[in-house]
């Protein structure tokens, strides 16, 4: 799967220590999810997608195979 998530905290001027804050996890847990080495849970992406006002679908993408 990939996501959007460093292009989107990027634009928004965020540190990743920052944002792990914002969305109540660790430093090393955000920058799992942007390399794609951690697909987030369910109830993690819903905080991810409501932190950037965004539906789960236009942040992480499904790649089919």
């Amino acid at each position: 799967m990939e996501n959007k998530v460093e292009v989107l905290r990027k634009a928004m001027g965020m540190k990743q220590e920052d944002f792990a804050k914002a969305i109540h996890v660790s430093r090393q847990t955000v920058s799992a999810i942007e390399r794609g080495k951690y697909n987030p849970s369910l109830e993690l992406a819903f905080v991810i997608s409501d932190f950037f006002a965004l539906p789960i679908e236009e942040i992480f993408i499904r790649k089919e195979g």
